[in-house]
């Protein structure tokens, strides 16, 4: 966790950095272990964490622990409760259809079916079509695949997906469609859903794939970043190319 953030005050840059140090500490920390995980020395935490406490941030335990204060509980609160995932979502489906003219969807999981949560429909007059609320199957289709492998499904191509970071359908659910999909994830890297652009099956071929494919996975990393969480370090994917042959085989 680097200290030495790029603008802002330094001292609330250093403030933050240490009680971000908490985020995988259920049970506190020692000073020490603050110290080593955010590259402050001792008595500079010593000093932050005396205005912290003041203000209920952290709290520090009779054996030397710093824990989290209910300050943090109550921002935590304060949070989900004006957090609403359509206006954070709908903006980023809005531009990637305008970047590809393609539809662009948002589904999560709700036991063995995906649901479509949103949808921006492209400006074309051949389009996939879909509606919020529709469901499917999750073992249908790029978005399933994705719900499922990031969901813990392994085995065969879900280990795959789970390796290159996305998926790619051509005539699953609709023999007509193909679909590009990669995974959304909230605090903690726990999966919040994925997103899938949908593409007519005659216009989508290996040059379309090269070119949307990045533009899906700006977008989720977008919103993953929108909703507190961070992606998993995928490994190199195959080529767009090979992906796209191993489809039509």
């Amino acid at each position: 966790m680097n200290a030495q953030a790029d603008g802002g005050v330094a001292a609330v840059n250093r403030a933050l950095t240490a009680l971000l140090a908490f985020g995988d500490a259920p049970n506190g920390l020692m000073l020490a272990q603050v110290s080593e995980a955010t590259g402050l020395n001792m008595s500079t935490l010593l000093r932050l964490f005396e205005s912290l406490e003041n203000f209920r941030f952290i709290k520090r335990m009779p054996d030397g622990r710093y824990v989290l204060g209910p300050a943090a509980f109550h921002l935590g609160i304060m949070y989900r409760e004006s957090f609403q995932l359509r206006e954070h979502a709908v903006p980023v489906l809005q531009r990637l259809s305008d970047e590809t003219g393609e539809t662009a969807a948002y589904y999560v999981r709700e036991g063995d079916q995906r649901v479509c949560l949103f949808r921006f429909h492209a400006q074309r007059a051949v389009r996939t079509n879909l509606r919020e609320g529709d469901r499917f199957p999750l073992d249908v289709g790029a978005a399933g695949r994705v719900l499922l492998t990031f969901s813990g499904t392994r085995g065969g191509d879900y280990d795959k997906v789970a390796e290159q970071g996305y998926a790619v359908s051509i005539g699953e659910r609709d023999p007509e469609s193909a679909a590009i999909a990669c995974p959304v994830f909230g605090v903690g890297r726990l999966l919040n859903g994925t997103i899938s652009l949908g593409v007519p099956r005659y216009r989508f071929n290996k040059k379309v794939l090269g070119d949307y494919l990045p533009r899906v996975q700006a977008a989720a990393s977008e919103l993953t970043h929108m909703l507190g969480g961070d992606l998993p370090a995928f490994a190199t994917a195959p080529s767009q190319a090979a992906t796209y042959s191993a489809l039509n085989d």
